[in-house]
C-alpha cells in the first residue's frame, strides 16, 4: 500500500473513483470538475491510496472558511473519501486521512473538518474509529422556483 499526492497521470482513474463515491455524475465531468479545483486557488489537495499500480481509493482536502463545530478558520476540509470496497478494511482509508492530518499540521491547521449523510454508518463508524467527534445533525433543504 502506498498514499500519496495525486499527478496529472492519474486524474482520469482518479475520476472513476470519484464517480464511484458520487453516482450519477459523469466520469468526464467529474474529470474536468477535478482538474479545475486541483488547479484552483487554493487548490484541493489530493491524496491517493496505490496499490501495485492501480489506484483504489481517494481522499480530497479543501480549505472552508467555515466548518460545522470548528472554532478556526480557514479549515482544512475532507471534501470526498472513498476506498473500493475490495480494499477496504485493510487500513487504505486510515492511511489517507492519516496524510490529510499530516498535510494540515504541516500547513499550520489546528482542525479537520469533514462530514457524510446522517444515514452512512460506516463513513460515521469510519470517522470515529479514526477520532472525528460528531458535532451536529445538519438537515438540508431544498425549494424549487
Amino acid at each position: 500500500m502506498k498514499i500519496r499526492p495525486l499527478k496529472v497521470p492519474d486524474i482520469p482513474r482518479w475520476a472513476e473513483l470519484r464517480a464511484a463515491l458520487w453516482p450519477g455524475e459523469p466520469v468526464s465531468e467529474l474529470e474536468a470538475e477535478g482538474r479545475a479545483v486541483i488547479a484552483a486557488d487554493p487548490p484541493l489537495v489530493v491524496f491517493v491510496a496505490e496499490e501495485g499500480r492501480a489506484l483504489v481509493g481517494f481522499l480530497e482536502l479543501g480549505l472552508r472558511s467555515v466548518a460545522e463545530g470548528c472554532t478556526s478558520s480557514p479549515v482544512p476540509y475532507v471534501e470526498g473519501w472513498y476506498v473500493e470496497a475490495d480494499w477496504r478494511r485493510r487500513g487504505l482509508g486510515s492511511g489517507l486521512m492519516r496524510a490529510a492530518e499530516e498535510w494540515s499540521r504541516a500547513h499550520g491547521y489546528t482542525e479537520l473538518g469533514s462530514d457524510t449523510e446522517e444515514v452512512n454508518r460506516l463513513s460515521r463508524a469510519a470517522h470515529a474509529a479514526l477520532g472525528f467527534e460528531e458535532v451536529e445533525t445538519l438537515v438540508v433543504f431544498r425549494k424549487p422556483l
